[in-house]
């Protein structure tokens, strides 16, 4: 039956209902208005609004839900907005909202990403149930952040807790043990791995590759990498890094072929790797093909690519590339500045380093202790002292001389702009010398001639255990040379031998230069030929030994043949070989090989004009030689003249070389060599009166007389002799031997040659003074020290006078000797009564 009344309650339930409907409709209300808050707070959230998300978060003051305040966190980590994030994190505390795993491990990852690891590790504290997950962020965060010792322990709690580490928590803690050298704990690492199954995991062995490849194990990160089943681009990075980092740059490139042949697509960091590669082997070409693939897949513009495109063109010698790449940058970074700094350095363009340092501080980049490292370097090459200092103070501000690097730097820089003394005392001062800060100091002290000072440093650095590298053998060895310290430069040369790094081409190119410098011109030539990579410094070295030693024809046999190779002579092996033409009278020869310098775009220097005036003037083309030094483009100065003032001694020119003195008494008026070479050609033609004016005019101007000293080396000691000397302790028996030799030489028709005593004395006191001359005493000395047979090799400071060559030759033939004597100019190989050079030096 079809209702005709409508439906009606009573009162009392009408009520009821009005009242459960308006509950229901305030409800409604309140959920409506929480989720147009979130839906609020969410979209600006999307759109990248924090402020305004927080705002109506604020301004609500409703409950929102889990999703939300996670939302709000990852904003804040995107924008590192680490206040706004401190404060999402206070409102969810103040509001009592119990926060799930996620909104936990999102305030976690916040907190590392915006910098805070303390408010981090609270935050793990603060959890009432770690995950795997949470153990993996606050570990890779503090292996990250320079804490690794605290990452490995987290990495054991979490396992003492129960906790199986995942492919996550393995990728985190690797990283700690390469931070820490702790190759066995990685190892230890690797058999839980093994156990757990995920040793093929793609993330777990690349991590496996990069540990054991930065813990110096390369060959074992190369089996692994070899073993992956998969290997994604990351892979492929790591163990190309780790290549083009260890120095095995050919197989980084290699590799690098092998990833693009299976199709994997290279990014910005394989590329970055690769050009570390390319710049290290100097291979240009390799590295401009490079360069083509980046701008086809549109890295040019990276950060990284950007930086190792223009370190790769520094290093192969494109520096005008380099910069205008560095100019093309939208940003420059730290690694930016440095790599174009460090590409003017290795280039030479030492005045340019300084102005783009200067331009960077503009820019507001704050140099770091590489930055500071390259420029003084720079100041060091310039000898601009004024400048160093300044950086000096710089330094000091910035808090960074302690640092190993900065500090070594200061050191080569005092040790070469200003004394050995103030490097010395920046020096003892470093806390924690490594091989560079030896090596500064070393090579400070061989610039300086301090060589014996050299040598008991090196002998101080193996007592205090610091193992010497290639740098500090190629300083070294210098100081051996210097010193004619046969012995010792041969116990240096087993000692590179030991350390694998004879074969180093700057270890092998001092050792050549030691050996000829020490009168082994053949152990010099034998090392030479063995060689496996010979540089223009190779060459240069072994071309001036011959020079000094009087093979004039070799050194132009072994120029020549450089040339033919294709090695560019720079511009000290040109004045090895103008040297080695004056040493053997080769004008035509000489004059030729000055004109050749224009072909390599090499600028005649003041040393290159000096070899030739020397040249010129020691054949007895005087007249020629002044015209030179005339038409010069540049001034002379008193290394040029001086050439000259020689030549006039050795061809007793009085009248020039008083035109020539008074010259270079305007030049360098303190300076006694003019003085005494002055002397020399008014002796020689008995000139008394102009010795005492000679003598007066020194006076007067408080000029003192370089004093003629030797040395020789016996039983790895160096002993010196000044004329005269009688403070050896071996004194009696060496004048006693002095006496014996002249009887004996008298009877073989030794006669002094008294022109060279610059006293007007009687013959007898000018004889007597004659045999004292320091080259005498130490060729005595050497002769009561060592066994019959044994060569004789003595350094002397100045030229060796003529009455002393003729004296040793008469020596060597009456004690069936070789006696090796090197003046300031060449050597002399004195045998069986005649000298290698032919009477001509």
């Amino acid at each position: 039956m079809a209702l005709t009344q409508p439906f009606s309650l009573p009162e009392k339930k009408l009520t009821t209902v009005a009242l459960l409907g308006g509950c229901f409709f305030q409800l409604h209300s309140a959920k409506t208005a929480i989720f147009q808050g979130e839906g609020k707070v969410k979209t600006l959230c999307n759109q990248g609004r924090l402020v305004e998300a927080l705002h109506i978060l604020y301004a609500t003051e409703q409950r929102v839900d889990s999703s939300t305040y996670v939302s709000l966190l990852q904003l804040c980590v995107e924008k590192k907005s680490l206040r706004e994030g401190k404060s999402v994190h206070a409102y969810i505390r103040d509001r009592g909202f119990i926060p799930d795993k996620i909104l936990w491990n999102t305030l976690l990852n916040m907190y590392i990403k915006c910098g805070s690891l303390a408010d981090a590790r609270r935050v793990v504290d603060e959890m009432p149930k770690r995950d795997c997950f949470s153990w993996s962020m606050i570990i890779s965060a503090y292996s990250s952040h320079g804490f690794p010792a605290e990452a490995l322990g987290l990495f054991y709690q979490m396992q003492e807790t129960g906790i199986e580490p995942n492919k996550y928590a393995f990728s985190s803690v690797l990283p700690a043990c390469v931070r820490l050298g702790a190759v066995e704990k990685g190892m230890e690492i690797h058999k839980d791995i093994i156990r757990s199954g995920l040793e093929f995991d793609v993330y777990v062995g690349s991590a496996l590759v990069d540990m054991y490849a930065k813990c110096g194990s390369t060959e074992k990160a190369r089996d692994l990498f070899d073993k992956m089943p998969q290997r994604n681009v990351v892979s492929w990075n790591t163990m190309i890094s780790a290549y083009a980092r260890d120095g095995l740059a050919a197989e980084a490139l290699r590799l690098f072929s092998q990833m693009q042949e299976v199709g994997i697509v290279p990014n910005q960091f394989t590329f970055s790797s690769v050009l570390t590669a390319c710049a290290k082997l100097g291979a240009l070409q390799r590295g401009m093909k490079i360069h083509e693939e980046v701008v086809l897949r549109g890295f040019e513009c990276n950060d990284f690519v950007g930086n190792g495109l223009v370190d790769m063109y520094a290093k192969c010698g494109c520096v005008e590339k380099a910069r205008y790449l560095f100019d093309r940058m939208r940003e420059r970074d730290l690694v930016s500045w440095n790599a174009m700094i460090a590409g003017y350095v290795q280039n030479g363009h030492f005045n340019e380093t300084i102005e783009l340092f200067q331009e960077m501080q503009l820019t507001g980049v704050k140099p770091d202790s590489a930055t500071f490292a390259v420029v003084l370097s720079a100041c060091t090459s310039l000898a601009a002292l004024d400048h160093g200092m300044e950086l000096h103070e710089e330094i000091i501000r910035r808090g960074l001389q302690c640092n190993v690097f900065v500090a070594s730097a200061l050191v080569d820089m005092y040790a070469k702009c200003e004394s050995a003394e103030k490097a010395r005392g920046i020096f003892d001062k470093i806390t924690n010398r490594t091989a560079v800060s030896w090596t500064a100091m070393i090579a400070g002290y061989v610039h300086h001639g301090d060589s014996l000072d050299a040598l008991k440093l090196f002998q101080q650095m193996r007592l205090e255990g610091v193992k010497p590298d290639s740098k500090t053998f190629a300083s070294v060895l210098p100081a051996c040379a210097s010193l004619a310290a046969l012995e010792q430069g041969m116990e240096i040369h087993e000692e590179t031998i030991r350390h694998g790094l004879e074969s180093d081409v700057f270890v092998g190119s001092a050792l050549v230069d030691m050996y000829a410098k020490c009168g082994c011109i053949e152990k010099a030539r034998d090392l030479f030929d063995k060689m496996e990579k010979r540089n223009v410094v190779s060459w240069t070295a072994m071309i001036a030994g011959y020079a000094t030693h009087g093979h004039s024809n070799e050194s132009i046999k072994l120029f020549e043949q450089m040339q033919h190779l294709g090695i560019k002579p720079n511009h000290v092996t040109f004045v090895c070989i103008l040297s080695a033409c004056c040493h053997g009278g080769l004008v035509d020869k000489g004059r030729q090989y000055f004109d050749c310098m224009k072909q390599y775009n090499i600028t005649p220097a003041m040393e290159h004009y000096g070899c030739m005036v020397d040249l010129l003037g020691r054949f007895g083309c005087l007249d020629d030689a002044e015209d030179f030094i005339n038409k010069m483009p540049i001034k002379p100065d008193a290394t040029v003249w001086g050439g000259l003032l020689g030549a006039c001694r050795v061809h007793n020119n009085i009248e020039l070389g008083e035109r020539v003195a008074e010259r270079l008494f305007e030049l360098d008026p303190r300076n006694s060599a003019p003085y005494v070479l002055l002397s020399n050609i008014y002796a020689a033609v008995g000139r008394w009166d102009g010795i005492e004016k000679v003598r007066k005019m020194m006076k007067d101007r408080q000029v003192k007389k370089t004093p003629g000293g030797s040395w020789i080396e016996v039983n790895k000691q160096v002993h010196t002799f000044l004329v005269g000397d009688r403070s050896h302790p071996q004194t009696l028996k060496i004048y006693a031997e002095l006496e014996r030799l002249s009887t004996e030489m008298k009877s073989a028709g030794y006669v002094p040659d008294t022109s060279f005593v610059l006293n007007d004395v009687e013959e007898e006191h000018k004889e007597q003074f004659l045999c004292h001359h320091s080259e005498k005493l130490a060729i005595a000395f050497g002769l009561i020290n060592t066994h019959p047979g044994t060569v004789i090799r003595v350094m002397k400071n100045l030229r060796v006078c003529g009455d002393c060559h003729s004296a040793t030759k008469f020596i060597s033939k009456i004690v069936a000797r070789e006696i090796i004597v090197r003046d300031s100019k060449r050597y002399h190989h004195f045998k069986d009564g005649q000298c290698s050079c032919g009477d001509y030096w």
